[in-house]
């Protein structure tokens, strides 16, 4: 597919103030699409490949449940979890038996998660062609929120006409990780239970 290799690319952001008025009303067209592509989709699981800022690859099951529930589920040997439970994202690492929680909206996932975000003000369209759609969304009163690029294909059988391929997220700490998905199933049954998990700071044994 041609351009496909650009779909994860942060090209440089768009100046959308300055855009001529019949770009400026398709890319207003676009992230009109791209919102009623949140909208109609209620839950998601995919299978997704990471690559972190040092190149290292981590694959894994993604569970997504809106608004606001997550789960990244990595490979077998990989002791790390991360759970969005509605209101904020938690990080367990089964090795350190460490948790890490920060709130959803403080999060580049928001956008992600959040069908309801108005995402003409906070989001422009960095390439558009027959085959592509890549978005950028990052809050300019809260730059320190970080910035995702949301990277769809065109396609009539997804819903609202858009396949979501994959995002990269920049943290507030320009912490730099790109997710590819595949194998997207939209809209089927998953349980709240999915959103659960074990603190491994807990000890379940006797207490002294």
């Amino acid at each position: 597919m041609r351009r496909l290799a650009a779909l994860f690319l942060l090209a440089a952001p768009a100046a959308a103030a300055m855009l001529p008025a019949p770009l400026a009303a398709q890319a207003s067209s676009a992230l009109a699409g791209v919102s009623a592509h949140l909208r109609a989709v209620d839950t998601m699981v995919a299978d997704f490949s990471q690559t972190d800022r040092n190149g290292r690859v981590l694959t894994g099951t993604v569970t997504l449940k809106r608004p606001g529930r997550v789960r990244f589920q990595y490979q077998k040997g990989y002791p790390v979890l991360i759970v969005g439970d509605g209101k904020a994202l938690t990080l367990i690492d089964y090795e350190v038996k460490q948790v890490s929680r920060w709130p959803i909206g403080s999060s580049p996932l928001a956008v992600l998660l959040n069908p309801e975000k108005d995402l003409s003000r906070i989001a422009t369209v960095v390439e558009e062609d027959p085959q592509v759609l890549i978005v950028r969304a990052r809050d300019p009163r809260r730059p320190e929120y970080g910035t995702i690029t949301l990277a769809f294909t065109k396609a009539a059988s997804a819903p609202a006409g858009l396949m979501l391929r994959g995002w990269t997220t920049i943290d507030a700490q320009n912490n730099v990780s790109t997710i590819r998905l595949s194998n997207q199933r939209f809209n089927v049954a998953v349980a709240d239970s999915t959103f659960r998990w074990t603190d491994p700071r807990r000890n379940t044994g006797p207490r002294s």
